[in-house]
């Protein structure tokens, strides 16, 4: 496998020893991808599918449908210098959550909003602020949040090299990545840049 365009790392390296893990499906994840690998923190971000049934996909066989996978970022980062909390106000700060199985003009189950979990601290910190959001979206007069929380299943890299980085390489490439304009709670003691 091909070094990150960014990190000059390999890709499938083994995460550091206190290092965390994160997967967000947030629609398309060319943009997504360059969301967190801007963080100051994250040492890792890999576009994939994770959430369906079928084994090593294609990005063809996910657009076409039927695979139940979700476009994703797996994100390894340092959680000494970014907390989960941090990764997930950018999540729901940068993407629709009430749209269900789409992100604006991209349609499909494919761009649902979804949070994968790896542990139960994670699973009660994603639970807890998709419920301050979702509160924070009625009282702006949203929709309700559509994103599903599930524990991580198999992550597959999207086996299309271009894929991986797409916006460094393409920077003028497509993103179609934006937010509801209200704004998740910041995490305590935590300041973003």
């Amino acid at each position: 496998m091909a070094n990150h365009a960014i990190f000059d790392r390999p890709m499938d390296a083994p995460v550091p020893k206190g290092f965390e893990q994160a997967i967000f499906g947030m629609g398309c994840y060319w943009g997504v991808e360059r969301l967190f690998w801007e963080q100051e923190g994250v040492w890792m971000t890999q576009v994939g599918f994770a959430g369906g049934t079928v084994p090593n996909p294609t990005y063809q066989q996910v657009c076409e449908g039927g695979t139940g996978h979700a476009e994703v970022v797996h994100i390894v980062y340092d959680p000494e210098r970014i907390s989960y909390d941090h990764l997930l106000k950018l999540f729901w700060d940068n993407h629709d959550p009430t749209q269900g199985n789409r992100q604006h003009n991209d349609v499909g189950d494919q761009y649902r909003s979804l949070i994968m979990y790896y542990n139960d601290s994670q699973k009660a910190l994603a639970t807890a602020s998709k419920t301050d959001y979702d509160n924070r979206l009625a009282v702006a007069g949203k929709g309700k949040i559509t994103t599903e929380i599930l524990p991580v299943s198999e992550f597959f890299p999207a086996q299309e090299p271009d894929h991986q980085q797409y916006l460094h390489k393409v920077p003028d490439g497509y993103c179609n990545m934006r937010g509801t304009g209200v704004e998740a709670a910041m995490p305590e003691g935590h300041e973003l840049p």
